[in-house]
């Protein structure tokens, strides 16, 4: 669309036009050649009618003229710029980010027409690797190198600078193979090359020092193995922090200094509550959270499966607050809701999390018994709440999405209320923020982060996780592409969002830039991989 080769053939092919023109018509008179042959002199006929102008087009012209095959989309604009820039839409920046996607350097999403930071940046991040000047400005010449069959995959090499290196940098510090905090710069230099090229030789890559996707992926899995303190170490360190620990709510018994696979737990449980990567690792992130006097004490709470719900389910049972038959190890709505009137009616406060002082009381045995019905079987739904999700306008670039204003109708006609509903409106307030790559919020995301922020906002407990950790993220329900209902987790091929209902999704989209309420349409259907009931 955008090679050397169509523009020459093009222009050629409107010089020739302009030469029978009507109004202008070129005649090339009787040859009139000078004794060497080498000049030729073109006479034109006088003017007789209005002169009909046409554009110049060359490289560095501004539009290239509608033809089949390069804009298709009605909904894009008739012209497709020679240089794609950011707020340009056209159909063949669809095609530019499939392409980038591809290579790596945007986060796999349904392509759209939109080019924005997101696609702007990822530009950027393929002009660096290339060696080109890093203007985010698609070209002609970006443009076929883009396209090139011999087009290079994302990787972070010696030199290299940019956001993406300074993230990589920072776990690369969390796992232990930067020692200082100075390190984190921006810049891959030696430093982070052999700290990569360590991380590569501990995790059975080929040690090569460069940061391609699958140093990427290992990075950030829960098969990484860290630098640092961890399981089988024993330590005075590792004693100072298994006292906090235990007094957090996190760990049981005696602080020994030896990193066990209780202590392991208790920090990745930790973890999963203060904004931490999940990793069960003793980093100076989770130290310095551990440190911290506000640190989040230990409760179970929404979306947790153990034996120590199963535990505390039992208890409720026992004293009459949840029925029988819902003591299955998984915190469901049922189950915070039969945890919050246990609270209630034994004076501690209502918030449906079971901390320590819930826990305490209700192995003391000196407790208030619910003498009514349970809780579940007053209520089918489990709701916390009766407000009905209102989803505002769509913002992206997709169709537009008709919503309901004073109720949320998901798939089936049923009203969603309660916690999905609760989701889908902390969902619905983010729509418009930019897409950030490695943003977790609350002002920019990108898709897992967005995903983790407002899951834990409506009182989910999950542990932050990329879309390739949501693949089997160790609990929930799993459901198919026709069972997902508002609410649900959606998982495709390199991308997570929020199911809305009605045949909609939030998600923060690198394709669009932002976050989004879109259509669920055959691309998601294509590349789905599972879903998840949070809410049962």
């Amino acid at each position: 669309m955008f090679n050397r080769s169509f523009l020459r053939l093009t222009s050629l092919a409107l010089a020739a036009s302009m030469l029978v023109m009507t109004g202008c018509e070129q005649q090339i008179s009787e040859s009139v050649i000078a004794e060497n042959e080498s000049e030729i002199v073109v006479t034109t006929a006088p003017e007789t009618e209005a002169v009909e102008y046409v554009a110049a087009l060359g490289i560095n012209s501004n539009v290239l003229p509608s033809i089949a095959g390069v804009t298709v989309d009605d909904a894009a604009e008739d012209l497709a710029p020679v240089n794609l820039t950011v707020g340009v839409i056209n159909s063949v920046v669809r095609d530019l980010q499939q392409r980038l996607m591809d290579l790596g350097y945007m986060d796999p999403d349904e392509p759209t027409t939109y080019y924005g930071d997101a696609t702007s940046l990822a530009v950027q991040y393929f002009q660096r690797q290339a060696g080109m000047a890093m203007d985010g400005i698609c070209g002609v010449e970006t443009w076929d190198a883009i396209m090139s069959d011999s087009a290079p995959h994302y990787a972070l090499k010696l030199g290299f600078q940019g956001n993406d290196v300074t993230h990589a940098q920072y776990r690369l510090y969390n796992l232990g193979y930067l020692y200082n905090a100075s390190d984190i710069n921006g810049t891959y230099d030696e430093k982070t090359m052999e700290a990569v090229k360590k991380l590569q030789e501990m995790n059975g890559l080929t040690v090569d020092g460069i940061y391609g996707t699958s140093t990427y992926n290992l990075l950030y899995s829960d098969e990484v193995k860290a630098n640092i303190v961890a399981l089988g170490e024993q330590s005075e360190l590792v004693k100072k922090y298994q006292q906090i620990l235990i007094n957090l709510g996190y760990l049981e018994g005696e602080a020994d200094g030896n990193f066990g696979l209780g202590t392991q737990n208790a920090i990745k449980a930790f973890q999963s509550r203060n904004d931490q990567v999940v990793d069960g690792y003793l980093g100076p992130d989770t130290r310095a959270a551990l440190d911290d006097p506000n640190a989040i004490p230990f409760a179970m709470r929404l979306g947790e499966q153990s034996d120590s719900v199963k535990e505390l389910q039992e208890y409720l049972v026992k004293y009459g607050y949840l029925d029988s038959d819902k003591a299955t190890g998984y915190f469901g709505e049922l189950t915070k809701t039969a945890v919050a009137n246990f609270q209630s009616k034994n004076g501690l406060t209502a918030d449906g999390l079971a901390g320590a002082k819930t826990i305490s009381l209700l192995h003391s045995g000196n407790v208030k018994k619910n003498t009514k019905q349970s809780s579940t079987s007053q209520s089918s739904t489990g709701n916390t709440g009766n407000t009905a999700a209102t989803v505002p306008a769509n913002t992206g670039t997709s169709a537009p999405v008709s919503i309901p204003q004073t109720s949320y109708v998901g798939n089936g006609g049923a009203t969603v209320s309660g916690s999905a509903a609760n989701l889908i409106a902390i969902a619905s307030s983010k729509i418009g923020c930019p897409y950030v790559w490695g943003a977790k919020g609350p002002n920019s995301f990108d898709c897992s982060g967005f995903v983790y922020w407002c899951l834990n906002q409506a009182g989910v407990g999950v542990s932050y996780m990329t879309s390739s950790g949501w693949r089997n993220p160790g609990r929930f329900k799993q459901v198919s592409y026709n069972e997902l209902q508002a609410g649900d987790i959606i998982v495709v091929s390199g991308h997570v969002g929020i199911v809305a209902g009605g045949g909609t999704i939030i998600d923060a989209s690198s394709s669009n830039g932002r976050v989004v309420h879109r259509n669920l349409g055959a691309w998601w259907a294509n590349h789905f991989i599972c879903g998840w009931r949070i809410f049962s």
